[in-house]
């Protein structure tokens, strides 16, 4: 579903893929050939949502933009950044080549550099500022060193993994019912 909200419609580059049940609501931008998959909800109500290029948003994640002062919570995420499902992001940015793990929570405020590669089950608190080339592992997150060029695989790879099966799920969607 493709709500508008207070006059902001989400904007979608033609190139990528957003599942039929994901829900998008307001001011979002999703970038070339990135990915939207079932059950996802990105909801720009309280500012602006950018996802870039070649981006993975996996099945079940919430995306919100707010900040908990009132101030605007615009939210940047880079270029193929996975992110695992079932995570939930409130913060302000998360740089290029990043895996969020599945049931990570990044929250207000925080940010990702670029690089890095957040847990599964992690908890990056709020202002929290995480920089290039971090590994983060559990609640509250701590960083744990640079992470390996192994462990940045699917950062770096996701999106050719992908991009298969983008195609045809969007030809499942293109089929009348």
């Amino acid at each position: 579903m493709i709500r508008s909200f207070k006059g902001k419609t989400p904007r979608i580059a033609p190139s990528a893929y957003v599942d039929d049940t994901a829900v998008l609501i307001g001011d979002i931008e999703i970038g070339e050939e990135s990915s939207v998959w079932p059950g996802a909800v990105i909801r720009a109500d309280l500012g602006k949502i950018t996802i870039g290029q070649k981006t993975i948003v996996e099945d079940n994640c919430v995306i919100h933009a707010g900040a908990p002062n009132g101030r605007d919570g615009d939210v940047f995420i880079g270029d193929r950044v996975v992110i695992g499902h079932g995570a939930v992001l409130n913060c302000r940015s998360i740089g290029n080549y990043v895996l969020i793990g599945m049931n990570a929570t990044l929250l207000h405020e925080a940010s990702i550099g670029d690089y890095c590669l957040i847990g599964a089950a992690a908890l990056v608190g709020a202002g929290k500022v995480i920089p290039d080339y971090s590994l983060v592992f559990g609640a509250p997150g701590q960083i744990k060193g640079r992470p390996s060029e192994e462990q940045l695989w699917w950062a770096k790879a996701a999106y050719e993994e992908y991009k298969p099966l983008m195609d045809e799920y969007k030809k499942l969607q293109s089929i009348p019912s």
